[in-house]
This record gives structure tokens, sequence and C-alpha cells, in this order.
């Protein structure tokens, strides 16, 4: 019996070790940034999209916001897809200036459907734009986020993921754990993969995507994670996902943890989906074009099932620490030395990344709390498999209008020291 484990939990605890350092390795690099030089000269144009499905509560404080972005009128049009509406979304947008066109498809459900359906539409009118901006309506954009991307457009990057903040961090404590969470992965993982010139994913909102990209490769990504389809459809071809620290989007965080629930459940049924479909795609392509940065994006769509690994080994420890049933070479792999030190990281780097953003005092309060929502994507994640192949569309209701008046611009310093 105890030969038998090992054959499972041997190998187990070499993947552990190796993703355990890589993301260590990675949260150091996450720690700081190099000083660059910016181009805010404004030259590419953007067609804005918003996808929309039932939100005249939030849509017209967007639109409005968008409309006063530090950038050229004339370079950026918005349009936004009232998606199976059954409210005043198209009216609100409407209203405030946005170019709204309304889709009504009940079998093609979701934001992904909606994604290329306007992408199509775009393509089709007479005015052309360089690229693509896509936000959720419930969010709320930085003044120079436009200038950011302008930026690293012109410094060739053609798929780009912007900061993902929190408008509403001290709403809950779900809010702020979730806020957090967001926090962690911007720094410790978009920026530490773009530092070291890896490929790291879109996050569903704040996304730009040269038009060109669209056109030649098409969309067609429809899953319930379809901005994680994207990244890993293009890294198939050998296109990196890039990151922009400085250009920011403030979204809107649940506040209870059913709903907290219910929209990670979306994110981890649809994440095991991809991950079953571009795993082998990605080490195909990976090994035939011998390019690390392919085969890193195994890493990156394999996460879900990393925790589901971790979980059930740690079953297995608890009950080895008390009946000895499977050979622990944890020790044997690292020294304790080095497992010491990975373990302060993981309580040091965030506390970093909090310093260095300045949050608001309740968060520090929140993070005592962490670990109960860092615990609490264990059920979610094993529901997550078990369901990875319903594609059924989960909507987040969103009810709080808030202006960009109403939420503190975190990051600003930082922005103002990396435009030399």
């Amino acid at each position: 019996m105890d030969y038998l484990l090992d054959l499972i939990l041997i190998p187990m605890q070499v993947i552990i070790v190796i993703y355990t350092v890589y993301y260590f390795v990675l949260a150091v690099i996450g720690m700081w940034r190099s000083r660059v030089h910016k181009n805010y000269i404004p030259k590419n144009s953007f067609a804005v999209v918003v996808c929309a499905h039932n939100e005249e509560a939030v849509v017209g404080e967007l639109v409005k916001n968008l409309k006063s972005l530090d950038y050229p009128d004339e370079l950026y049009d918005i349009f936004v897809v009232a998606d199976n509406c059954t409210d005043k979304t198209a009216e609100v947008a409407s209203a405030v200036g946005a170019n709204v066109h309304e889709r009504f498809n009940k079998e093609e459900v979701g934001k992904g459907y909606a994604m290329g359906w306007m992408f199509d539409r775009v393509e089709q009118m007479d005015r052309k734009y360089d690229a693509f901006l896509i936000f959720d309506a419930d969010n709320l954009v930085h003044p120079q986020f436009m200038l950011e991307m302008n930026d690293h457009l012109e410094k060739g990057e053609s798929v780009i993921q912007g900061y993902l903040n929190s408008k509403n961090p001290t709403d809950s404590w779900v809010a702020g754990t979730f806020s957090i969470m967001f926090w962690m992965v911007n720094h410790m993982w978009h920026l530490a993969k773009y530092r070291i010139g890896l490929s790291t994913a879109l996050g569903g909102t704040g996304m730009c995507i040269r038009t060109s990209i669209i056109k030649e490769y098409g969309w067609d990504c429809t899953s319930l994670t379809e901005d994680m389809e994207f990244s890993m459809k293009l890294l198939t071809h050998g296109l990196k996902t890039t990151w922009a620290h400085d250009a920011i989007v403030y979204d809107e965080k649940v506040t209870t943890m059913m709903a907290s629930c219910k929209q990670r459940l979306r994110w981890a049924q649809g994440q095991f989906d991809c991950a079953d479909r571009y795993i082998p795609k990605l080490f195909a392509a990976g090994i035939k074009q011998g390019n690390i940065v392919i085969l890193d994006g195994i890493l990156q769509v394999s996460q879900p099932y990393f925790l589901l690994l971790t979980t059930i080994y740690l079953v297995f420890s608890y009950i080895n620490a008390y009946v000895p049933i499977y050979t622990n070479i944890l020790y044997q792999i690292m020294p304790m030395s080095v497992w010491q030190i990975i373990g302060i990281g993981q309580y040091l780097f965030p506390l970093i990344v909090l310093l260095k953003i300045k949050v608001p005092p309740k968060i520090w309060f929140y993070y005592l709390l962490y670990p109960i929502f860092v615990y609490s994507w264990v059920p979610v994640n094993i529901l997550g498999w078990f369901r990875r192949h319903n594609k059924e569309w989960s909507h987040t209701v969103h009810t709080r209008a808030v202006g960009l008046d109403d939420v503190k611009l975190t990051r600003m310093g930082n922005m103002n020291k990396n435009k030399k």
C-alpha cells in the first residue's frame, strides 16, 4: 500500500515543489519595477467595447467616465452591447452618449458571444480602429488609461492587460479580501511575468487588443473564461499577452460570500475547461517551436489543477503525520531553511504590496481575514472541476452606481514617477 501511494504522492510532491519555487521567484521579481520611458503622444484609435447585461444601475457612470478620459475625443468611440437586456441598459447608455447595439440571442449566451458579435460589427464599419478596449459595465477607468495603452501599442505590444484595481474595497470583508487577491496577482504574477518577458493572461476587463489580431486569428472564444481562452489560443501561435501596470481599471467586487463563491465557481469551471483543451496544445506548440514562453503558459492555465492537487496532498499529509502511509520527500528536495524562507515570503510579499499601493486602513483588518478567503477557494475549486463541462453563464448583479470622484485613485504616485 505504501509503495502504491508513493507512486502517486512522490511525483505529486515534485510538482508541488516546482510550482512553489516558481510562485516564490515570481513574487520576488514582482516586488519592484524598472523606470520606463512613456510616450504619451496620442496616436492610436480605439473602439471601446462594453458588454452589459441588465446593467442600468452602473453603465451610465462608466460611459460618462470613458467620455472624460485624457485622450482626444476623435480617436475613440464607445460601443455598448446591451446583451439580452430586459431593463433600461440601452436607454441609459444611449442617454449619456454611447453607441448602443442591442443583441438578443437566447442560444448563445455569455460575454464571449457578445464580444465576438460586437467585434464583427466594428470590423464592418467604415471607420477603422487600431485597437479594441474592453470593459465591464460596472467598471470605472483611470483618466490616463488610454494614454498608457497607447504607449504600450507604440512599443509594439498587441494584446495587453491593464491593472485591475477595486472601486469598493472597504464595502465588506469579502470585497476587501477579493481586492487583496487582485492586488497580489497584479504585482506577484502579472508584473513579474512581464518584467522577465513571459506571457501573462487577459483578465476579462481592462483589456486592449489590436484589431489586426482579431482579424487575423479570429475570436471564437465563448467559454466561461473567454479571456484566458483567448490568451492561450494566441500563445499557441507564439503571441504573448503583456501587462500595462499603469493602465488602471477599477472593478466592482462582490460584497457577500455567496456572490463571491458563485462568481469564482464560474471562473473555476471555465479555467478547468480551458486547461483541459489548451495544455496539450501548449505542450505540442512549445516543444515544436522550442519556445519556453509557450511552455510557461502551461503553468498559467493549470493553476486550478495545482490547487486541486495541493488539496489532495494536504489531506494525505495530515493522515501521514499520525499514520505513515507514504514517503515525504519535500525536505529531501529542498532543505528546511529554504522552506522557511518561502514561508516567510508568503506573508511578507503581500504586506509589501499593500504598503506600496497605500491601501485604506480598513484593508489591514481584512488582511487578517484573508486566509479564510483563500481556503474558501478549496470547495469552489473542487465543485468547479466536477462542473467543468457546464458552460451555463452566471451573471453577477451590480446595483451600486459609483462615480470616479468617489474612488480613491491609488498608485497615482507610481504613475507619475514612471512617465520619464
